[in-house]
């Protein structure tokens, strides 16, 4: 542990926070209050306790950085050249190299989740801010056939003020990897994180701030997602919108952005399949399913949360999983745990509320099942690592999204039945296998609905492979370079010879 991460560390185990949170919006390159002078508390779900308090933003500190944005748009941004706003990400991606330990302390204090996999997000969004400045400059049009008396060719402009509806899983890459091609693009942005988890993203304007971006070509206000995120999304100054979260709201947003018309990407839920057949390597699929479930508790919309596993090894394999899932010793992200919290104490609840629903429904749960009390775990949020068998495919388990670290299990005779069962959700996110052959791995990442594909691994792909879904789980891609042209508006442009 380095000098610095284990000073943060230290000091917020002792305190309970750490010193210098931001506290209030980030807007036309400052820090501001809100307009009604509202504050609201950021909790701890290790402790279970509020840690810190920011500025609590309604629709009139939406009009105050949408205007900031719409002004930036046309300024000086409009007229950096694209390798100049790659400049200024490069000079964003090593701030945030150099400021990682901070940032995956926050995050940690803030969503909850072990500093471990906090570190791995941070690392993630120096990749995203590194990617996206080298694509800046390598966004370009083509030119098309149209006659030999005409040139006809494209060219990819920026959409303009762009919205961006951050969730509080992955608060500070989810929210990376909308700002850095949105900024690639030349769009300008507001940002509203969730009420959650404010800020890294806060953390992360600053910085930006700091590398050179002009005042207010980004804003982020805080709030929630009923006072100020309604306001965001219906605002009539902003010309696309990037919502990660439930599908719910999701519909809602899709509501409101059809009165302005307003573009939009949409990642919403998902209830992902992750295939087992008899041959796979054991070791490597028990590692990719527990990977898959468990990190973040589970708090994951692309989680592998359906296990579907061939008849011939379902025995030995969930023997496993059993044994591995009761090792995870819950605990607070600043300690050596397993696992970390759930979110919220709502959140916890929506958990416990579909595991009690199918005890009672009589599905056979084979480990955890139960929330752990607050006296045993620092007053935190927690939920035991559960594995449950499904009745079949129309159970509640197998249809509806959980969100916690609950792995419903399928058991099916062979592969056809396997693809079958993969199918049969109205998600369509992720999806994975492990098996050692590979016509039939290729032949599931044809049959099977998805937005992405993991053949004997789960997660995999990094910043660079586009990430959305189909059906219930929304639509539009982030990351790589569809991701970057989600930020652009197409433009034809024909001349006569």
């Amino acid at each position: 542990m380095t000098a610095d991460r284990a000073d943060l560390v230290a000091e917020a185990i002792r305190t309970g926070t750490l010193a210098g949170l931001p506290g209030g919006h980030f807007i036309d390159g400052r820090f501001v209050e809100s307009a009604s002078g509202r504050r609201m508390e950021s909790f701890d779900p290790g402790r279970g306790k509020a840690f810190a308090t920011v500025a609590a933003g309604d629709g009139q500190d939406i009009d105050r950085a949408v205007a900031a944005a719409r002004a930036a748009l046309s300024g000086p941004w409009s007229r950096l050249s694209p390798a100049a706003r790659g400049d200024i990400l490069m000079r964003a991606s090593r701030l945030i190299a150099e400021r990682a330990a901070r940032f995956a302390v926050v995050e940690t204090l803030d969503s909850g989740k072990r500093l471990a996999e906090a570190e791995g997000d941070v690392g993630g969004v120096v990749k995203a801010f590194a990617y996206y400045a080298g694509a800046a400059d390598k966004l370009q049009g083509d030119s098309m056939p149209v006659g030999p008396d005409h040139i006809g060719l494209t060219i990819e402009e920026p959409v303009g003020v762009a919205a961006q509806i951050v969730p509080w899983n992955y608060p500070l890459s989810t929210a990376a990897r909308g700002i850095a091609p949105a900024l690639a693009a030349g769009c300008t942005l507001v940002v509203k994180p969730a009420e959650q988890t404010p800020f890294t993203t806060l953390m992360l304007a600053e910085l930006l701030h700091e590398a050179g971006l002009p005042a207010g070509v980004l804003n982020v206000v805080a709030g929630t997602g009923a006072e100020a995120g309604a306001a965001l999304v219906a605002h009539p100054g902003i010309d696309h919108i990037t919502f990660t979260g439930s599908v719910a709201t999701g519909q809602r947003v899709m509501r409101a952005a059809a009165e302005h018309v307003t573009r939009l990407v949409l990642e919403l839920g998902g209830k992902s399949p992750l295939v087992v057949l008899a041959d796979c390597d054991f070791d490597a699929a028990i590692a990719g399913i527990m990977e898959a479930i468990f990190e973040n508790a589970g708090q994951i919309c692309s989680a592998g949360s359906r296990l579907i596993v061939e008849e011939a090894i379902a025995e030995p394999l969930l023997e496993r999983l059993v044994a591995s899932a009761k090792a995870l010793r819950p605990g607070h992200g600043l300690s050596d745990a397993g696992i970390g919290p759930i979110n919220s104490a709502a959140q916890l609840a929506r958990v416990a509320g579909h595991v009690d629903r199918a005890r009672a429904a009589g599905n056979r749960i084979l480990a955890g099942g139960a929330v752990v009390p607050p006296e045993d775990c620092g007053g935190g949020w927690f939920y035991r690592p559960t594995i449950v068998l499904a009745h079949g495919p129309d159970d509640p388990l197998v249809q509806e999204e959980i969100f916690g670290p609950v792995l419903t299990v399928q058991v099916v005779p062979d592969f056809d039945e396997a693809i079958v069962a993969a199918n049969a959700t109205s998600y369509a996110l992720v999806a994975g296998i492990y098996t050692r052959d590979h016509a039939k791995a290729w032949r599931y990442a044809r049959a099977v609905d998805a937005g992405q594909v993991y053949i004997n691994e789960f997660f995999a792909g990094g910043i660079a492979m586009p990430f959305g879904g189909n059906r219930k789980s929304g639509f539009g891609r982030a990351k790589g370079m569809a991701g970057l042209r989600s930020y652009c508006k197409l433009k034809s442009v024909v001349a006569r010879i």
